[in-house]
């Protein structure tokens, strides 16, 4: 029987809910979540404590903030010109939207405040600072594939269907479709 570890893929169905008790996720009554150990698909800690669970196994765990999406951080804030927003779109305090990073990618941000024409915005992930706490149950675990190691990502039910152009999926020379 397969246990998680690194390099496995599981399926599990999970809740989870800050400290006071509060859901702020969870896929029961759906499909189970499928992933990749090991590979940074999860956050840390979830994935620490799943480590040498088998099917049918179930676990409740806490995680404190640097075992889940780190401690807010005072630095992340910036103080932006309203301008920058546009004209399509009012902006408001408790608005999060993305932002395209330096090196192209994408950042969440959530406004904060607004004074005047100044709109401060925090890149803290909204879950930063939290404690969560999880119940999950392990509905099954198997082997990763080479090419599922290789690519980082599952393939198939639950993962990547790889429907799509070569030059779409993981890249030059995947070879996943």
């Amino acid at each position: 029987m397969s246990t998680v570890a690194n390099d496995t893929v599981a399926r599990v169905f999970y809740t989870g809910k800050f400290e006071d008790g509060e859901i702020f996720d969870t896929n029961q009554g759906g499909e189970p979540l499928t992933f990749l150990v090991g590979h940074k698909k999860m956050i840390s800690g979830f994935e620490e404590e799943l480590m040498g669970a088998s099917i049918g196994d179930e676990r409740t765990f806490k995680l404190a903030p640097n075992r889940a999406y780190g401690e807010r951080d005072e630095s992340m804030f910036q103080v932006v010109d309203k301008s920058v927003f546009g004209t399509a779109m009012p902006i408001e305090v408790g608005m999060s939207s993305y932002a395209q990073t330096e090196g192209g990618g994408m950042t969440m941000f959530t406004i904060t405040k607004i004074d005047g024409d100044q709109v401060t915005v925090d890149f803290n992930h909204v879950m930063a600072g939290k404690t969560l706490e999880f119940s999950v149950e392990v509905v099954d675990v198997r082997e990763a594939t080479k090419d599922e190691v290789a690519h980082g990502h599952v393939h198939g039910p639950g993962g990547v269907q790889h429907q799509v152009s070569k030059a779409d999926s993981c890249g030059p020379g995947c070879g996943c479709n």
